[in-house]
């Protein structure tokens, strides 16, 4: 469907002058975009912070700001139904390049090359700990089909400019996501990269946290190699009685390569936002 960031969610206004009625159409919407209905209410519980989201969206866009990613790929993460997410992987913000950002966090276009520093780190310690074969691509896809819910904290950024919405208002909506899926019986097992992602630990309590170093060139070898994450997802699984992930990424038909431009938000230790 044709959308404009700025109609992902209600203004204030909107809000504020159809009480009853704004919620419908909100919901509406997010259903065109594919979100889960189970996510509905957890969004419109927002109420004011949705429209104050609304409102810096449709700020940015009014100022002729290029907004990434595109409109209905920014709450990709969403289309899992909360029953559904077995592993919540949490990332900072959408990769600023154009043609990169995919809705979920450290996964890009199959056709990026090469693949962002923090991606390619990623996948290292994914072949040593899983000892899965690494196809050429950074598509992650295939681990959201199995419930591996990949979410950033914020969910939109300007193009060229990585953390440029960091303080847009994405936090009140990402952290009711984390504390929805932290209120539910066994998973899911979180694996928390890098003091940013950490501070969601306390939204979490009672469900199994694999935290380590995140894996930005400038940590990865401060922690994140060797952590073994995917493997210890895994265990927290089945001691849970539930089924393991299979981690391997499918071999994709070759597409024309995308250049990658050196500044993306996964590639360095995120800073802390200013929610």
């Amino acid at each position: 469907m044709s959308l404009s960031h700025a109609e992902l969610f209600p203004s204030s206004a909107q809000i504020r002058e159809n009480p009853l009625g704004w919620q419908a159409a909100a919901q509406e919407r997010w259903a065109q975009l594919g979100i889960h209905p189970e996510w509905f209410e957890v969004l419109t519980g927002l109420g004011p912070a949705l429209g104050a989201l609304g409102d810096a969206l449709a700020a940015r866009s009014e100022q002729g700001e290029r907004i990434l990613p595109a409109p209905p790929r920014v709450m990709r993460a969403l289309e899992l139904a909360p029953s559904q997410v077995r592993v919540l992987i949490v990332g900072q913000d959408p990769y600023p390049t154009p043609g990169h950002g995919v809705g979920l966090s450290f996964a890009v276009e199959p056709q990026v090359r090469p693949l962002p520093r923090s991606l390619q780190n990623l996948r290292t310690e994914l072949h040593d700990d899983a000892g899965v074969a690494l196809p050429a691509h950074g598509d992650l896809g295939a681990w959201q089909e199995q419930g591996v819910m990949l979410l950033n904290r914020t969910l939109t950024v300007a193009a060229g400019d990585a953390g440029s919405h960091a303080k847009l208002g994405w936090g009140p909506l990402t952290d009711a996501v984390v504390r929805h899926l932290g209120s539910l019986e066994g998973a899911p097992v979180a694996i928390l990269w890098g003091k940013h992602a950490q501070q969601l630990t306390p939204l979490l309590a009672g469900h199994p946290v694999i935290a380590s170093a995140h894996p930005s060139p400038l940590s990865a070898r401060r922690g994140f190699f060797g952590s073994r994450p995917f493997s210890a997802a895994n265990r927290e699984l089945e001691a849970l009685g539930l089924q393991a992930v299979d981690w391997s990424l499918p071999e994709l038909p070759e597409l024309p390569e995308r250049g990658h431009e050196q500044a993306n938000g996964e590639d360095r230790e995120p800073r802390l936002p200013g929610f």
